[in-house]
């Protein structure tokens, strides 16, 4: 993935973020166009990991070791529930907030258990089919070491690598990708943790849709079709098909207001200079 010019200036924002490590890359149409800061640096993903997990879970349902509609988790509940988050499943270990498809409750434990259900399906542990189906063959280096919802330690390369996928996809079909970053279940009111309440708020399959939501973490320029998650140790990727662009940020600040305000300055700029 070698880098094409000319260079993204607005990808120097980062520097004034007031991180210890931070990174950044825009990748279009499945190629690099620019890095800024160490594309080596190992940082914790947090919940940008939950798009990996579900890239497995979709692989896995392609192969026909699991089906999205098949039961998995509480009383009602399918796979497709528990990666969207419509399970009832609380944030954190716990009974079930809700029965199914009533709201989107964003959840940890949703993520996590779709990925006790692919190991068990799989007879392995989902440590090892995360690594076989998706980080080897992308030539990912980054590894889970912990939750499947938030424990993904990688690099700023190995963020890129992903979201090449997600702009040329070779390890599942484009329309299941397609279908992945479709509103499922349409018209649950939820929120978008540190961000906001909407109604509806709008998830595909474990990737967060922006579709009308305002205020959002992403930029103002983004379309309504761009998908992708943040995480809690600062670090977010999203991706603009309308745009045909992608952008990556890792650090290791904290998430806090200050995102809120960086990150959609970012992504405007980073957008702006696409024009």
């Amino acid at each position: 993935m070698d880098l094409v010019s000319p260079p993204v200036e607005a990808l120097g924002q980062i520097d004034s973020w007031g991180a210890d490590t931070a990174a950044a890359g825009v990748v279009r149409d499945g190629e690099v166009v620019d890095t800024h800061g160490p594309r080596d640096a190992v940082v914790r993903w947090a919940s940008v990991t939950k798009l990996v997990t579900v890239m497995a879970v979709l692989i896995a349902a392609e192969e026909g070791t699991v089906d999205l509609d098949e039961p998995a988790g509480p009383e009602g509940s399918t796979l497709r529930h528990l990666l969207s988050h419509a399970s009832g499943l609380p944030f954190q270990p716990g009974m079930p907030s809700s029965s199914p498809e009533r709201r989107r409750i964003y959840s940890n434990v949703g993520i996590e258990t779709a990925a006790e259900h692919l190991a068990a399906a799989a007879g392995m542990p989902f440590e090892r089919y995360l690594a076989q189906g998706v980080l080897e063959p992308l030539g990912m280096r980054a590894q889970l070491n912990g939750s499947p919802a938030a424990d993904l330690d990688g690099s700023l390369d190995d963020l890129l690598l992903f979201a090449a996928e997600l702009q040329r996809p070779t390890l599942i079909a484009p329309e299941t990708l397609a279908e992945a970053t479709t509103v499922q279940f349409p018209g649950l009111v939820g929120v978008v943790p540190d961000v906001g309440r909407f109604d509806p708020n709008d998830w595909g399959l474990g990737f967060e849709l922006r579709d009308g939501k305002s205020p959002h973490w992403t930029g103002t320029r983004n379309s309504p079709r761009t998908f992708g998650h943040f995480g809690g140790t600062g670090t977010f990727l999203w991706v603009d098909p309308d745009a045909g662009h992608a952008l990556g940020v890792l650090t290791d600040r904290e998430f806090a207001s200050w995102a809120l305000e960086a990150w959609p300055r970012l992504s405007d700029a980073v957008l702006a200079e696409a024009v």
